[in-house]
Order: C-alpha cells, then structure tokens, then sequence
C-alpha cells in the first residue's frame, strides 16, 4: 500500500471529513447552518449508520463531507467507508485525530488488480497529527494487502513454489536462512507432506518451507502455516461447489507469511521459525487413498480416512519438526474446517489452546484491535473420537460431530508436551464486502496475533 495515503498534520489544505454517531445526530443537525441542513434534506439522511454526503461551502473547492457511523472510537473501520466515496484529494478529520481509522483509510483503497487492467483512481491521503502511527499502520496494511493478494490470486498463479518464493523474498529482504525439503526427499522425514502433496505435477512438487531469523540467544517462537495451494480433495473428491474457492486453502501459510514479515520489520526479540508445508492435493495413480496409514514425522501411525482431511495431516509433519528445536511459543493458521464455520461464521475464527496466558493474551489484543477470534474448547472428552483400529489414530472422525474441535485435537498429539500452542482455524476469505474489508482474500487475527507477539518480544 502506497505510503502517500497516509501524511502528517502540518496545516495544509484539505477537505475535512464530520463523523456523527446515530445517538447525535439529531442535536448534531440542529446546530448546522441552513446551507447544511438543506444538503442534508435534499439527500434524504436520517441520520442512520452508513449515511454520507457532499457537503457545499462558500466556493467551488470549499466543501467537507460528513459520515454517520456507529463504529467504537477505537474501531480501524471507523471512516473505512470514505476512500471510495471521495474523491482524490487532501483530507482531516473534523472532529478528532483518526488513530486507529487510518488502518482502515488505506486498506479501503486496497485493490487487486492482477487480472484486470488497473484503474488511475488517485490517492486518497488522509492527515493526521501523530505522525508516529503512520509506518506501524502502513505496515499492518501491507501485510493485510499481503495476505488478500495471495489468497486472491487463482491456483494457476500459485503453486507450493510461488509460496516457496515469497519465504525467498522474505529471507533476502530481511537476512534470515531459507532451507527447502522437496519432492521425494520428504519421503522419510515429512511423509504426510510427501503423501498429500505427491499426486500433483512435478512442477508442483510437495515442499516444506522452513525460515530462520533473529538471534539465537533470544526465545525461540515458530509460525506455521498450512499451505494447501489448491485443494481438490483428493479422491474424496469435492463436488464443484466445494471446490470453487478452493484456491484460497494455502490462506493459513499467507497468514503465517504476512506475520513472519511484520516480526523481523519490528525487530523483535526473537528466534523466528516460519514453517510452511507447501502441497497440492490433486488426484493422480499416485494419489493417497481412503484407508491408507500413513507414517508420521513424530513415529505416529495415522489411517486416513478422508483424502480431503489433508490439511492436519501436513500440519502435523510441521508442527511435529517446529516442537524438536524447543520453541517457547508455536502459532498455527490453517483454513481447517468448514466445521468451524458452521459454527462461528467466516468472521470470527476460532482459537484453541490449552495456555490460560495465550489465550487471554490473544483475546484481549484482537478485542482491543477489532481483530476478534472466539476460544473454542480441547475437549478431553472428544480425543476417544481419533480412534483407529488399525493405527495411533484417524485423521477425521465418522459423523462430523465437533468437526473443528478434532481437527484441533489431532494437531494437539504432534505439539510437545507443555509447549505453549495456539491454533486459529482462520476463513481467509470474505464472502461480503464491508467499509475496507472487500469480498475475497482477507485477513483474520492476524494483527492481533501479531500485537501480542510485540507486547511479549519488543
């Protein structure tokens, strides 16, 4: 996101922006001039949230705009509305700094363009009088941009290499160690990757991506995300309708990715291992069967039985190789289950971790940031629901019951024991647009995973 959208305070002129919560709008009209109370008039507002209009002042240039909102004051959606609204140009609040809003002013300028011919819209800047908000918001923006592009972009365009690639951008950019197991020399160290990922083309070969960064002395804190570049679901195949968005399956790794890049462009004081198991689950002879056991990296045997249950299976090769260098923290993101869906909806990702601290840490920080998660139970009870006949374990339970909670359970039993541990089945997707938040590609805790990681590591 361009740094233009956002500029400090220093006088210049610009068009002012009026924001009116609901509950104020009837003392706020009554003290406007006539000019304005008939503007108001001829556009019919009432006065409900969303309400927007051009205001006219005493010469061609000399107009503001107002908003009504009822978004908290804290909220970054607050004026996120507006970017598309106005017109190019220099803007301020009229009442207030933006603070947090600024985050939503840029990403309501967010577009993705890469197969469309992009439009000369302009920029939209926004004034604002703590100038020490403006890199740290940028930031957050770009990756929120990051996370949107990547889940945006068709399957075609993004395979297990193009992820390998953006974690190469990211270890030049910031002078961390890349380190890549491909192909059939998963086999023996990583087979769930291998047996997911083997069916695809050779030019979409399995791979488990692993990014180093930071001072070794430092705690060490691993992010893995699930990087499922397209999921067919193998030979449980998905009719066409499960299968339409399915190019947004890899949203865990563009999570994981985006955070790793936010960690080493703050600094923090840690030992940063990013994990990603790149794979498409495609169909081919080859391809992993229903019934199959597989191997695992932690010496579990586990029956498959369900090829488009894939996602745990590569997770928990990675989280098992995140646990073996002792990490004091593991962050997982994975666009898991439809389960968690069902039961939360696309916008309210589920948290599970065993960790009283974590959880609180990560519920407050996303209350605080308008980045909320809900925290879902490890129930003890339903781990008897993993049970095979024939290996350690099953990877999806007949019946579907607690479908997001299993799934949680599964990657459980690849965590050392007394590892502190979250799990985010995130969407990655939003299927209706709101101020800033258009449909497609999107970010969920991830801003909020991040604050808490600074709060712990600056």
């Amino acid at each position: 996101m361009a740094d233009i959208l956002l500029h400090p305070d220093r006088g210049q002129a610009a068009h002012s922006i009026t924001v009116v919560h609901p509950d104020d709008w009837t003392g706020w009209l009554g003290n406007q001039s006539p000019r304005t109370r008939t503007a108001v008039a001829a556009h019919q507002l009432t006065g409900k949230a969303g309400d927007r209009v051009i205001l006219p002042g005493n010469g061609v240039e000399d107009w503001s705009a107002l908003l009504v909102c009822d978004e908290d004051a804290s909220s970054p959606w607050k004026i996120a509305s507006m970017p598309g609204f106005l017109p190019p140009g220099l803007y301020r609040l009229a009442n207030g700094e933006p603070g947090a809003a600024m985050l939503g002013w840029v990403l309501g300028q967010y577009r993705f363009d890469r197969y469309t011919k992009p439009a000369d819209q302009g920029a939209r800047v926004l004034l604002t009088g703590e100038p020490g908000r403006i890199d740290e918001t940028l930031r957050l923006a770009a990756a929120t941009a990051q996370v949107r592009d990547l889940v945006n972009t068709g399957a075609s365009d993004l395979g297990p290499a193009e992820l390998e690639a953006e974690a190469e951008a990211l270890a030049r950019r910031f002078g961390a160690t890349l380190r890549v197991t491909q192909g059939d020399a998963l086999a023996t160290g990583y087979p769930m990757i291998h047996a997911v990922g083997r069916a695809a083309s050779r030019d979409r070969q399995p791979r488990l991506v692993e990014l180093e960064w930071g001072d070794a002395a430092h705690p060490r804190v691993a992010i893995v995300g699930k990087g499922v570049c397209f999921d067919s679901g193998g030979l449980d195949i998905k009719p066409a309708s499960g299968m339409r968005l399915m190019k947004k399956d890899m949203g865990g790794a563009a999570h994981a990715l985006a955070l790793a890049g936010l960690v080493m462009a703050a600094g923090l004081k840690l030992r940063l291992h990013l994990l990603i198991p790149a794979v498409e689950n495609a169909i081919a002879g080859n391809a992993f069967r229903p019934g199959d056991v597989l191997s695992t990296r932690a010496g579990l045997t586990v029956e498959n039985t369900n090829t488009d249950a894939e996602g745990r299976l590569i997770l928990g090769d990675a989280l098992c190789r995140a646990g073996e260098d002792k990490p004091e923290l593991i962050l997982d993101f994975a666009t898991l289950t439809g389960a968690a869906r069902v039961a939360l909806g696309p916008d309210l990702p589920p948290l599970f971790t065993d960790n009283e601290a974590l959880a609180s840490e990560l519920l407050s920080a996303g209350e605080r940031l308008g980045d909320p998660m809900w925290r879902m139970p490890l129930w003890n009870g339903y781990d008897s629901l993993l049970k095979s006949d024939v290996a350690d374990m099953v990877n999806a339970p007949d019946g579907g019951f607690a479908g997001a909670i299993t799934a949680a359970l599964f990657l459980r039993r690849f965590v050392p024991k007394g590892t502190a541990w979250a799990h985010l089945d995130v969407f990655a997707w939003r299927p209706t647009a709101k101020p800033g938040r258009p449909k497609g590609g999107d970010a969920y805790a991830l801003r909020a995973a991040f604050q808490v990681l600074s709060d712990r590591y600056a």
